[in-house]
């Protein structure tokens, strides 16, 4: 029997079983990266060119926001996904620009090195350019954003064009657009057909084209994200798209476990968070109604 070599010590800073990186390298990641500065588009991009992945959470207060970025979480998106899990509403649809802009500037008090996007509402670009430059630039200035996301592909080519030549980073997102609920019926899958997922294609490469650094790909088949994500040479951020995309997006209330009920079919929790909450808030009530809190040591004398 041949005799394997023992395996060599991992790098410092490395885990077993990955492949050390020179530590010029490792300080350029998104994700473990050392550097302590904000996060840019250009480093986005040039992630892109080193095939590295990478994956972004939603956050909508400055306390969450604050545990993802010493997390190293590169990308923190404000989505209007708070309209869902954060304020109450049935859908995005009813989110504003005054809760997104309020709730964004939060987001980038509670960090430090995370790229911040904030979603634009529905009803803040549909009417045009000139409107989506308007809430943008909104953003920008009230709440500090580094980028902005918007829905549609080529019917929004023209508004990500404008952002972009106007200095305002683009996230686009196609497939699935929660915006359109009504439009939809429903949430279904996207892309499935030859036809719609050449329009999905053609939607992906129209915002690529209108200058967008990255395009969310939303309940799109594996196969075809795949395709796209080869076709481009912007990022994909998949959400329910597979594993080929070039990041990952999650609903961080679905990945901890907060939210109630059922959840999409691609989401992991990853945590029971409700269920520590609740039994927290339990524990809490039983010692009051008890009479053994507040004990000596929480008490002024």
């Amino acid at each position: 029997m041949t005799q394997l070599s023992p395996a060599p010590e991992p790098a410092a800073g490395s885990t077993p079983g990955s492949t050390a990186k020179p530590a010029s390298e490792r300080s350029k990641s998104l994700y473990g990266g050392t550097g302590s500065r904000r996060i840019t588009v250009r480093d986005i991009a040039a992630a892109k060119e080193r095939g590295e992945k990478w994956p972004m959470l939603t956050a909508y207060d400055a306390m969450t926001a604050s545990v993802f970025d010493e997390a190293g979480i590169p990308v923190l998106l404000v989505g209007d996904s708070m309209g869902n899990c954060h304020l109450g509403y049935e859908s995005t649809v009813p989110v504003t620009m005054d809760e997104i802009t309020l709730l964004s500037a939060a987001v980038v008090r509670g960090t430090k090195r995370s790229l911040v996007v904030g979603d634009l509402p529905f009803g803040s670009y549909q009417e045009g350019p000139v409107q989506a430059l308007r809430s943008a630039t909104r953003l920008v200035k009230e709440a500090g954003v580094g980028a902005v996301k918007l829905e549609g592909g080529e019917r929004s080519a023209e508004q990500v064009e404008l952002l972009v030549s106007s200095g305002i980073p683009v996230m686009a997102h196609v497939g699935l657009t929660p915006q359109s609920v009504n439009a939809y019926g429903g949430y279904p899958v996207q892309g499935r057909g030859e036809e719609a997922a050449q329009q999905l294609l053609r939607d992906a490469k129209a915002v690529q084209d209108a200058g967008a650094f990255a395009v969310v790909l939303e309940a799109v088949p594996a196969e075809l994200a795949a395709e796209v994500t080869r076709s481009l040479h912007i990022p994909t951020v998949g959400i329910g798209a597979g594993l080929e995309c070039d990041a990952q997006v999650l609903v961080w209330t679905d990945m901890a476990g907060m939210t109630a009920g059922r959840v999409p079919k691609f989401v992991k929790q990853y945590l029971n968070m409700r269920e520590l909450l609740g039994g927290a808030a339990k524990e809490f009530a039983q010692e009051v109604v008890g009479g053994t809190f507040p004990a000596e040591e929480h008490t002024f004398h």
